[in-house]
């Protein structure tokens, strides 16, 4: 048993022992927005003939079917190996070196110190030896005795006083010793990290000393874009800070290393596609659909996102309640609320993954802390779904409450009934779906039973349906960008985040305010920004800053823009915005099996400040893509029109104090015996 002990120790020797090992140096980084690549250099001496030697100090995490070595002059590579080396010290430990520094620097003084005492012992010895006054031949008066004994006290006095502080200093630098000692011994005492080497076999013709450069890319690692967006005030020009939070957990610290950031992605599948015939079939409904082409990678995954919030809404802009926001692959998420809304904490997961009933499902990175999405409607799912209003169970006639009913004698099938509308506290009769839109609504509630009855009579006897209105306003490389930093940095494999400054740049800007109250009842403070393009920006957080305060956070996404970017400076309180809808629900009229609704909106703006003001006011008329339906009269009045995009504009002037009303109509004709949400 001993004997196969000693077998197992000797082992890492007898296949090591003799290995030579030659130690690398990071010469630069280059830090891709997912994964870097590291460029270190070796110093090889070899003797003509065949030559092993092993490269270390890598790290152990290197994809191996990336490494490249250059600087190899006449000689030839005869086998390269990639292994991990679980037995020595990756690197020399700067902790261990401080420690050791400042070590040495005590002993030091402490050595400096016992000799001072040892010269004081040895002046005290001189003077011991001489304290007899002028011997046994010498008459000395009374005067000269007194001096020379008060000599010998303050001498001795002083000596022994230093003596006594010299020792106070060593038992003081002794204290701090142990300490550092200690802790020395309990990094010595810390696992050996794993470090990745390059065993080597080279030929070469002649004595030769190789300048050796070893590449290689790694995975845990990469950067983040990141902003700084200030303006000291209106008409003044934006001063744009562009970041990069770089991170690695590569198992290798990078100390004092030349850096660049690259938009690049190596680990990308850069084959392009085989275009082949598509064959029509039929085929089973159920099967698997289709899912599209591969789409384009715009976002990466930024592992410093602990909580990501956001809104989920339509292709026009609504709001969804109720979506279901995941992190995929995982059993967390959260619902939109009402307004679409959603905060979700992220601590794991790399993705989101937001679906809707009757709308293509949406997959997103993780790639800032603030992610908004549109989702697209599904139209195969559209035709195997029927959504309602206000989500409960309708008919061509309105609403019907399950669970009311009246039976005929004829026939076993229940009839629906139309139950009470209650608006705002108003009985309305005739009232029917479509007739409020969604955004109007505040909350429903439903009665029945007793209940319906006691409140409104023998008019609820059908159940009452009562809807609360809103009442309130609620407030560039061919194929990538390299950036190439001038100063050296240090990043420690530990994840922590390094921002490095990129650049600073002033942006031109126009200033205004923007209003879309069928979306959003705020009014908000914007700066439009031109010529953006020059700077090679990408999706990323900015923090946004107005007047020398934190105005709030957004996201700057330039694949969502063409020519300009729109920034969200905040919310003004001082501006207001109103939308109603005309309540005259007599306003419907029918022609023959048709349906016509009159559609009137009012929007009305105040301006509650000091000074004037320019506001750009959003609203939109419905497009029909379905022939039975039928959108025309559309009144824009003082508005600009995009008749392809059904949007309303009004560039507005308003002075101090100043309110303006501006409005809106159309008709919408379709079958009587369907229903339509507007």
């Amino acid at each position: 048993m001993k004997k196969l002990v000693l077998l197992l120790f000797l082992l890492p020797i007898l296949f090591y022992g003799n290995d030579k090992k030659i130690p690398t140096k990071i010469k630069e980084v280059t830090v891709f927005l997912n994964g870097a690549q590291i460029t270190r250099v070796a110093q090889v001496q070899l003797t003509p003939g065949t030559s092993e030697f092993t490269l270390i100090g890598l790290s152990p995490k290197v994809d191996e079917s990336s490494i490249q070595i250059s600087g190899l002059k006449s000689t030839s590579i005869l086998s390269m190996q990639f292994d991990i080396d679980y037995l020595s010290p990756s690197e020399d430990n700067p902790q261990i070196t401080k420690l050791q520094k400042v070590i040495d620097g005590h002993e030091h003084q402490i050595a400096l110190l016992k000799n001072n005492i040892s010269g004081f012992e040895e002046e005290q010895k001189v003077i011991n030896a001489n304290r007899l006054i002028g011997g046994n031949n010498t008459a000395l008066d009374l005067d000269r005795i007194k001096q020379i004994s008060s000599y010998y006290r303050e001498r001795i006095i002083a000596i022994k006083n230093e003596i006594l502080q010299a020792n106070q200093a060593i038992e003081l630098l002794n204290l701090e010793l142990e300490k550092y000692h200690k802790q020395l011994v309990e990094i010595n005492n810390t696992p050996i990290k794993e470090q990745g080497v390059i065993r080597l076999k080279i030929d070469a013709p002649a004595t030769t000393t190789l300048p050796l450069q070893i590449s290689y890319t790694i995975k845990d690692a990469g950067w983040i874009p990141n902003y700084d967006i200030k303006s000291s005030q209106l008409d003044a020009p934006l001063r744009l800070t562009y970041k990069a939070h770089v991170y690695q957990k590569t198992g290798v610290d990078w100390n004092d290393v030349k850096i660049s950031l690259s938009t690049g992605n190596p680990s990308l599948n850069i084959v392009k596609p085989n275009m082949a015939p598509k064959y029509l079939n039929f085929v089973n409904l159920n099967a698997a659909r289709h899912r599209g082409p591969i789409k384009k990678q715009k976002y990466f995954y930024n592992p410093t996102i602990k909580e990501v919030m956001g809104q989920v809404t339509d292709a026009s802009g609504m709001p969804l309640p109720g979506a279901n926001v995941m992190i995929k692959g995982t059993s967390l998420g959260t619902l939109t609320d009402f307004d679409g809304n959603y905060s979700l904490e992220v601590p794991n997961g790399k993705e989101l993954e937001i679906t809707y009933l009757g709308f293509t499902s949406f997959e997103i990175p993780i790639y800032s802390s603030i992610i908004n999405c549109r989702l697209e409607e599904d139209v195969q799912a559209l035709d195997e779904v029927v959504v309602t209003g206000y989500g409960l169970s309708g008919s061509s006639s309105g609403v019907r409450i399950r669970g009311l009913s009246s039976n005929s004698s004829h026939t076993k099938t229940p009839v629906p009934v139309t139950p009470l509308y209650i608006i705002d506290g108003v009985p309305v009769d005739g009232f029917i779906e479509g007739d409020l839109d969604d955004n109007e609504i505040q909350s429903i509630d439903i009665l029945k039973g007793d209940n319906a009855i006691s409140l409104y009579g023998h008019r609820g006897n059908h159940g009452v349906i009562v809807i609360t209105t809103k009442k309130s306003t609620v407030d560039i490389g061919a194929i990538n960008t390299k950036f190439v930093i001038k100063k050296p940095y240090s990043l420690p494999s530990n994840g922590d985040i390094t921002a490095i400054e990129l650049n600073t740049f002033e942006l031109k800007a126009e200033y205004g305010y923007f209003a879309a109250p069928v979306l959003n009842e705020n009014v908000f403070m914007t700066a439009t920004v031109t010529d953006w393009e020059q700077h090679n920006m990408l999706p990323g957080e900015a923090n946004v800053y107005f007047e020398g305060r934190l105005a709030g956070k957004t996201t700057i996404d330039p694949y969502t823009t063409d020519k300009e970017i729109t920034l969200s400076l905040g919310i003004d309180p001082d501006i207001t915005v109103t939308r109603s809808q005309d309540r005259n629900f007599k306003s419907r009229s029918f022609t023959g099996s048709n349906r016509i609704l009159d559609r009137t909106y009012e929007l009305v703006v105040k301006n509650n400040k000091s000074t004037p003001v320019q506001i750009k006011l959003m609203d939109r008329v419905p497009l029909s893509q379905n022939k039975e339906i039928k959108v025309d009269d559309i009144q824009s009045n003082n508005a600009s029109l995009n008749a392809k995009k059904g949007l309303l504009t009004w560039e507005l002037q308003l002075a101090p104090k100043q309110s303006t009303t501006e409005t809106f109509s159309f008709k919408v004709k379709y079958p009587k015996y369907k229903s339509i949400s507007i």
